[in-house]
């Protein structure tokens, strides 16, 4: 897996301050992306041992709320077995912190259609805190929306979700860490 770009410091990627790591590779095209050059899966550098010891020395920080996984498309399946590894590292070794990932599949595509790899997609959704699903749509794009570009995007509380069997909807107060 290549990675296109970290930052060590967004705000704009889900509450507090966050690192975030944008993926390389995506095939949902969506007109007007804000990350048109992260499709190309060859793009950017390689996704190493050392830049994951980077990520989690940059989490590290009290003032860091926690991780934020962007693209490209995270749940590409050629992108999965790589971020399940990492996001299990996070987890172990840094709890405390939040895991948000921003995803073009919706939640229903993620468990049954194209994205879904066997013993791999249920895991990586386990890592996971906050899910931000849906592709980008132009039409529906509203710049008043907290956290994600159109309307037709859902903010979901993975960890609720998994628990009831259906897509609830994270709200602010509940990431309060």
């Amino acid at each position: 897996m290549n990675y296109a770009t970290i930052k060590n410091c967004d705000i704009a990627n889900g509450p507090g301050v966050r690192v975030s790591l944008f993926v390389s590779g995506c095939r949902h095209r969506c007109p007007d992306c804000f990350n048109e050059m992260a499709w190309d899966f060859d793009y950017g550098e390689p996704f190493t041992p050392e830049v994951e010891e980077r990520l989690l020395a940059a989490l590290e920080p009290g003032y860091i709320r926690g991780l934020t996984i962007l693209g490209g498309e995270p749940f590409e399946p050629e992108n999965q077995p790589a971020l399940v590894e990492f996001l299990k590292k996070v987890r172990q070794r840094l709890p405390q912190k939040t895991i948000w990932c921003y995803t073009g599949f919706t939640y229903d595509m993620l468990l049954h259609g194209r994205a879904y790899v066997p013993g791999v997609t249920r895991t990586m959704l386990e890592c996971l805190d906050v899910l931000v699903d849906g592709p980008f749509i132009k039409e529906q794009k509203d710049l008043s929306l907290s956290f994600r570009g159109s309307s037709n995007q859902r903010i979901i509380d993975v960890r609720r979700t998994l628990y009831t069997g259906s897509v609830e909807l994270w709200h602010d107060w509940q990431d309060r860490k």
